[in-house]
């Protein structure tokens, strides 16, 4: 898939995605907002469903905006700054590093959240129809089974599907990893799901 690309700049490209990814917005916005560490509410997650428990939707919808952007920011600005036929190759290693940092960030010891919101702000970035289509396919699930894990799993499934059908098949495949990646990171809410115990939307408890 990225054949004929320098290691080095594979490294370059992926260290400034994970730079992005790796800002704890949740984290930031929350101690900002006087409430705290997000890491000691509900699920210990520092995504945008945990901050919502807080009951400020408001720095809940700032979260998702922030840690979206850190997808469709690592795409954009490698897309400006490099050069060459693999520069789109390179964006989409980026945005694979961002969700990386997301989820694994070094300063809070590796352990982040479940890089759904910047998942998709990669993928609005790299393949605008597939990320509008996928934001529908979650937004269809959420609202008729009330389900924000199960929203997101789905989702996750059909990007990759988008875009081989819109004839994207290098994004495909990053989409693919990163289906694969938020589907291990979302495993507890699977458990759940099957037992019928994962809380909905709108619950006091719901899973991030």
């Amino acid at each position: 898939m990225f054949t004929g690309i320098p290691t080095t700049e594979l490294i370059v490209a992926a260290l400034i995605g994970y730079a992005f990814g790796a800002i704890p917005f949740g984290l930031v916005i929350t101690r900002l907002g006087g409430l705290g560490d997000i890491r000691a509410i509900g699920s210990g997650n520092i995504g945008a469903t945990n901050v919502l428990r807080t009951g400020r939707k408001d720095l809940a919808l700032a979260t998702l905006l922030l840690d979206g952007g850190k997808g469709a920011i690592a795409v954009i600005l490698v897309r400006l700054i490099a050069e060459g036929p693999q520069t789109e190759a390179l964006a989409l290693i980026a945005g694979l590093g961002a969700v990386i940092g997301h989820n694994f960030p070094i300063w809070l010891k590796f352990k982040g959240g479940k890089g759904v919101a910047t998942t998709f702000g990669l993928i609005l970035a790299a393949v605008p129809v597939a990320g509008v289509m996928s934001m529908t396919a979650w937004l269809a699930i959420a609202l008729i089974y009330r389900y924000s894990s199960l929203a997101a799993l789905i989702a996750l499934l059909m990007a990759p599907l988008y875009a081989l059908l819109l004839g994207y098949p290098m994004a495909a495949g990053i989409f693919a990893i990163l289906a694969v990646m938020g589907w291990i990171r979302h495993h507890a809410n699977i458990v759940r799901l099957f037992k019928g115990t994962e809380p909905k939307i709108g619950a006091k408890k719901e899973a991030a």
